[in-house]
């Protein structure tokens, strides 16, 4: 099935068809409006139906065009006794993989897309680039694949980002497969086996003790980390007009993603989030200390969002090195919320909402070790556990 579609570098609108084993792309005058788009797509819709009664005369729509003559040489008899190889017109790597990335970064965050143009220019345009996209085999992709799983200077790539690595050249080259007619070489390619996500939250204890001697700047920042399931994008994209003290809910509406405004990780990320009162009480203290010079609720004195990265290197593995803690990504300050849910017996449900999850499955298959006998309803538990020990936050507060 054709299309109506816009070239990038000129801003005009052509047909995108195939017709007797070729993709034949017509360019035209006319700009991209959505009369001339309604156009284009009426006069395809009788390009089609011509094709499929066998009526359609190549020449009588595009007199000038330069597939006249390939598409006559392939009529000609000495054509009919070669056929034309599959997928012979198909484009090299670099090409079409520029291209297919120009259709789909409409539909993708710009973070995502950041991700795939890294991945396409560190990995597949070096390793593809120059070959057709129908002569690229199964062996080659195997081949590419093993090289990844090598230890390079002391490091080893993981199967999880080797399986991130090989699905845009999946997409890529099955999205070829289709448009030039060709067989995918994909085929029987399964991702690599990923070992399970690793939980390895904080005891109660340990999370005071991590509070307690971080940067006094910090702390209000850590105990809405440990205490709300907060994803890091989520809580350093975190507004104010996002949090309501009246209902004590955090809004999750966006994310801070490489310092991009971003929507949230998927639709069901998109919650309100009970506030517990440890929660509810730092977010009062930060309020006074920035709710007044900055939209964001952490920022820096400047009023800009915390980076991700610096805080993670400056603050919080030093933090666990002077408490001899062994190392931790930040991640598992949201896998120790979930656990302190799940331990003080907290409805499986309402955790789930409370951490974005779509349904209790992911939460049983992430957190089955941790998941007690006897459940509550509501949120009411979990705030008896922590202010059981909230005695332990430093009086500096």
């Amino acid at each position: 099935m054709g299309s109506v579609r816009t070239r990038k570098e000129t801003g005009l609108l052509f047909f995108d068809f195939n017709y007797k084993g070729f993709r034949c792309r017509e360019s035209t005058r006319l700009p991209e409006t959505a009369e001339n788009q309604r156009k284009m797509e009426k006069m395809l819709k009788h390009i089609e139906a011509e094709i499929t009664l066998g009526s359609f005369e190549y020449r009588k729509y595009f007199p000038n065009s330069k597939m006249l003559q390939k598409l006559e040489l392939n009529e000609s008899p000495s054509a009919s006794a070669a056929p034309e190889q599959e997928g012979s017109d198909a484009p090299l790597f670099k090409e079409f993989a520029e291209e297919w990335l120009f259709e789909n970064v409409v539909r993708w965050k710009r973070s995502y897309t950041a991700n795939i143009r890294g991945i396409l220019d560190n990995y597949l345009v070096k390793t593809f680039g120059e070959k057709k996209v129908s002569c690229i085999t199964k062996g080659e992709i195997l081949k590419f694949r093993s090289s990844l799983a090598k230890v390079t200077n002391g490091k080893r790539i993981s199967p999880d980002r080797i399986n991130h690595i090989i699905t845009p050249l999946r997409m890529i080259l099955n999205d070829a497969a289709d448009r030039y007619h060709f067989t995918t070489p994909f085929s029987g390619i399964k991702q690599l086996t990923v070992a399970d996500t690793q939980v390895d939250p904080f005891p109660l204890k340990e999370v005071w003790q991590v509070i307690n001697n971080v940067p006094k700047r910090f702390m209000d920042n850590y105990i809405v980390r440990f205490f709300s399931g907060m994803r890091t994008s989520e809580i350093d994209g975190l507004k104010w007009e996002y949090v309501d003290f009246d209902r004590r809910e955090i809004l999750i509406r966006e994310t801070l993603v490489r310092g991009q405004v971003e929507t949230t990780k998927t639709v069901g990320s998109a919650r309100s989030i009970a506030m517990s009162g440890p929660v509810y009480e730092a977010l009062k203290r930060q309020h006074r200390k920035t709710g007044t010079k900055s939209e964001y609720v952490f920022c820096t004195a400047k009023g800009t969002p915390y980076n991700y990265s610096n805080i993670t290197t400056r603050v919080w593995y030093p933090t666990l090195k002077k408490l001899k803690f062994k190392p931790r990504r930040p991640y598992q300050t949201r896998h120790t919320a979930a656990t302190l849910w799940l331990a003080s017996g907290e409805n499986p449900e309402w955790i789930a909402k409370q951490m974005g999850h779509t349904s209790t499955k992911m939460l049983f298959t992430i957190y089955s070790r941790f998941v007690p006998n006897v459940t509550r309803m509501d949120g009411t538990a979990f705030e008896s556990l922590i202010s059981a020990d909230a005695f332990l936050l430093r009086e500096a507060l």
